[in-house]
């Protein structure tokens, strides 16, 4: 049996920079993610409601542990203004292990004491 992978990055994209920050904010704030790195508007080519769509979009990469996924995506879903907003994870199958540790402890939700 495989071992499910531990860390995830989780891609998402949205129609402006300053809701790609907002997105990003909010989701290291939460220690939903320990870092979102925000792309350079890219170009968007999809079918939506009978039509092929082309768009210009923030693309994000949000750093997680795959512990903190369910509430990353419940976040990324209720903060984003999509309809059907894109929430991909991509399994990170190595890594960095000093990257990966750092990753895990910015993750860890803090109990108050």
């Amino acid at each position: 049996m495989t071992t499910p992978p531990a860390w995830l990055t989780v891609l998402t994209t949205t129609d402006s920079e300053e809701k790609a920050h907002s997105l990003a904010q909010g989701a290291v704030e939460a220690r939903l993610a320990a870092c979102v790195q925000i792309s350079a508007p890219i170009t968007s080519v999809y079918r939506w409601q009978n039509a092929i769509e082309t768009t210009e979009e923030w693309q994000l990469l949000f750093k997680t542990t795959a512990g903190r996924y369910d509430e990353l995506e419940a976040h990324l879903l209720a903060a984003h203004d999509y309809e059907t907003p894109e929430v991909i994870a991509i399994p990170v199958v190595r890594g960095s292990a000093r990257y990966l540790d750092w990753v895990s402890a910015e993750t860890t939700p803090v109990t108050p004491l």
